[in-house]
């Protein structure tokens, strides 16, 4: 189970942009929790009345989990390129998500059939890359798209490309998340 400051620093990166009072005191954060220190991959969503409001998040590890949640809140924000900025009237009505994203794994598979019986529905989450395309979707996205094959289309899309990309053999990584969701308002700011 994720420990709940990570839905308190992301929220509190998310005030910082209206109201400069809110702050985050990094070094007195990685003292009491250690583990912001090392390097994480995580996903931020916002959720508005249950309808997905922005999602920025990193695949691969490469910064401090604490900087990582912190760009990604404030992107997910503010800088989703789908949705118009945050206002302060919104956030009454938001949901935050916090996902830790495990280290992507290549998924071998033959062909399309074969990708189809591998993924693992409602667990894994995916990467697809092929050429220049790449996308990817959170495990959390199951609940729209529950069976395999809607999944794969909805990713090939998302990706730019379409689902006869699949013909073409598209490197394919899973992963997994660990995900906290938690009402905006319900959520204690640092």
């Amino acid at each position: 189970m994720l420990d709940t400051i990570l839905l308190r620093i992301a929220k509190t990166a998310i005030l910082n942009r209206f109201d400069p009072k809110y702050q985050i005191d990094r070094e007195s954060l990685i003292k009491k929790y250690p583990y912001l220190a090392e390097d994480g991959a995580t996903f931020v969503t916002l959720n508005y009345d249950h309808h997905l409001r922005g999602c920025i998040g990193s695949i691969i590890a490469h910064r401090p989990l604490i900087d990582d949640i912190l760009g990604n809140a404030v992107s997910a924000g503010f800088n989703d390129p789908r949705f118009s900025a945050l206002h302060v009237e919104d956030l009454s009505h938001l949901d935050l998500e916090v996902s830790l994203l495990s280290t992507p794994t290549i998924l071998e598979y033959y062909d399309y059939d074969d990708l189809v019986e591998k993924i693992r529905p409602e667990v894994d989450g995916l990467i697809l890359k092929h050429g220049i395309y790449q996308g990817t979707f959170l495990p959390q996205v199951w609940e729209q798209l529950p069976s395999p094959e809607q999944f794969l289309e909805h990713l090939s899309y998302k990706a730019g490309a379409n689902p006869s990309i699949y013909n073409e053999h598209p490197t394919i990584y899973y992963y997994t998340v660990d995900a906290i969701e938690e009402r905006f308002d319900d959520i204690q700011p640092l």
